[in-house]
């Protein structure tokens, strides 16, 4: 069966697992312990589904005044059940998991409190106070994207999008270049696509207990 798509390598990820200090234990002892299920397929579904009803509104799809419909969506789905996601990782041991959905589970909840309490607050100069959040989520993804190289193809195909998706969202709030946001609003929804594709060749090689949806994964020598 393929490694889970936002894993280390077995090899690695067990090395993370185990402390210095925590006593082996045997085959039939190992079989014994409880393992838990794996939440990237929900981290990336929550992440999914949230980027594509925002993009949505970004690429000018859909008028504007519809746009409170995401923030239900950002505070519940992309914002908590992505943030539970990332602490669960980190019982896995996967210091990527756990980084990336708690990360972008909390930029979900930030984005909706912004939207709902402090937006009005910042008057005439909100695209560029807007355009500097996006620029440090552009900058943290654009580093995260180097660790997607060791995760697999998919994983990097989907940090690598979304890096881009933020600079372009970060030019088109600080110069109000509308053309650009939704250009940044249509590589949003390539980015939830691979998003989804990734989640759903989890859950479904998970399910049927062998690879039937390739992620590839990368390389860790």
């Amino acid at each position: 069966m393929e490694a889970a798509s936002i894993h280390p390598h077995p090899a690695q990820a067990e090395g993370m697992r185990r402390s210095p200090v925590e006593p082996e234990v045997s085959e039939p002892q190992q079989a014994a312990i409880w393992k838990p299920a794996d939440p990237a397929p929900l981290g990336l579904a929550g992440f999914a589904m949230t980027t594509f009803v925002l993009s949505i509104f970004n690429a000018n799809l859909v008028s504007d005044k519809g746009l409170p419909v995401v923030l239900g969506l950002t505070l519940a789905y992309g914002g908590l059940a992505q943030l539970l996601a990332g602490m669960w990782e980190f019982r896995n041991g996967n210091t990527f998991g756990a980084v990336a959905f708690s990360s972008f589970g909390a930029f979900w909840i930030s984005y909706w409190a912004l939207q709902v309490f402090y937006a009005k607050d910042i008057g005439g100069n909100v695209g560029h106070a807007v355009g500097v959040y996006l620029w440090a989520w552009a900058i943290f993804t654009a580093y995260m994207t180097v660790a997607s190289l060791r995760v697999s193809a998919a994983v990097a195909l989907v940090f690598i999008l979304l890096t881009a998706t933020f600079i372009l969202l970060a030019i088109g709030a600080s110069g109000a270049h509308e053309t650009v946001t939704h250009w940044g609003g249509y590589l949003g929804l390539a980015t939830a696509a691979v998003a989804w594709y990734a989640s759903f060749a989890g859950v479904t090689n998970s399910t049927f207990g062998r690879t039937i949806l390739p992620t590839v994964p990368l390389s860790h020598r």
